[in-house]
């Protein structure tokens, strides 16, 4: 068995958070339970491919709950495990500085796009 050994807790962290859509299915399931389509429509411009990879990795993690219901048509909800909502909290401050500084970021990005 190969043992993980992490420099720091923000290396563990991003160990279950990386993946470009993660962070953002934590934001909207923090705030709701949500069923694929719904889902996949507030995170946006993601694929489905890249969406159910991710979700299927955020179960393995123990961090997303997928609730299927057996019915026709089929009905799935995705909702945050205990573990999930505190790693979804420990989001909200890196939220609050994206919200603070998101100028300044649309600034860097049209120079960035410049150069």
């Amino acid at each position: 068995m190969l043992k993980k050994e992490f420099t720091c807790g923000l290396e563990a962290a991003l160990e279950v958070l990386s993946g470009k859509w993660k962070p953002l299915v934590l934001f909207h399931l923090a705030h709701e339970i949500h069923r694929y389509g719904e889902l996949k429509r507030a995170v946006g411009k993601v694929s489905d491919k890249v969406l159910i990879q991710q979700l299927k990795e955020l179960q393995r993690d123990g961090i997303v709950l997928r609730t299927d219901y057996g019915e026709i048509p089929p009905k799935v909800e995705y909702a945050l495990t205990p573990f999930g909502s505190s790693l979804a909290q420990s989001l909200i401050p890196l939220c609050q500085w994206g919200e603070k500084n998101q100028q300044y970021i649309k600034q860097l990005i049209e120079m960035r796009n410049r150069a």
